[in-house]
């Protein structure tokens, strides 16, 4: 092996550790909170069954907002969540007043890419084959037993299950 080889071996190495790291450590909820205004996210959050439920499972932010599809997928989100990042050091989003005036506008940003994803987010934990419809109060297993069918995806019906949903004018 040449050198040259070598050397770019264990530069794709350091390149590919590094970045596993990196997202890594940009999963954990301590990451995803540690900016002020999504601080307002956490309590909401906190409030929620995916942070608290009779199953003992707790869904982290990346469990929903990362998609675990492939690497690739991972650093596309990585690179568009830097837009939050930003919002939050320009101060679009830095105090609870204007991360309210945003919200809808965010929310519906969150959506649109969760209805692309076919909600994959959700995906990671939950699928329709595997719903025990009987288990289900009756509304939802209507809802259910055709939404596949129908090309529903989670995100159409349960807008507003991890946070508050926005005032729509």
């Amino acid at each position: 092996m040449g050198f040259g080889l070598v050397v770019a071996l264990v530069g794709f190495v350091v390149v590919v550790g590094g970045f596993t790291t990196a997202v890594e450590a940009t999963n954990s909820v301590e990451f995803c909170t540690s900016c002020h205004s999504m601080e307002i996210n956490y309590e909401e959050y906190k409030k929620s069954v995916h942070y608290s439920n009779r199953s003992g499972v707790r869904a982290a932010c990346s469990d929903c907002h990362v998609p675990k599809k492939n690497w690739l997928s991972e650093m596309y989100r990585k690179v568009i969540a830097a837009e939050d990042v930003w919002a939050e050091m320009a101060g679009t989003i830095d105090t609870r007043e204007k991360f309210e005036a945003k919200r809808a506008e965010m929310a519906k940003r969150e959506w649109d890419r969760m209805k692309e994803s076919d909600s994959i987010g959700c995906r990671n934990c939950h699928s329709f084959g595997a719903m025990d419809l009987e288990e289900q109060d009756k509304l939802a297993q209507n809802k259910h037993a055709g939404a596949e069918g129908e090309g529903k995806t989670c995100i159409d019906c349960h807008k507003g299950v991890a946070h508050k949903l926005p005032r729509i004018h």
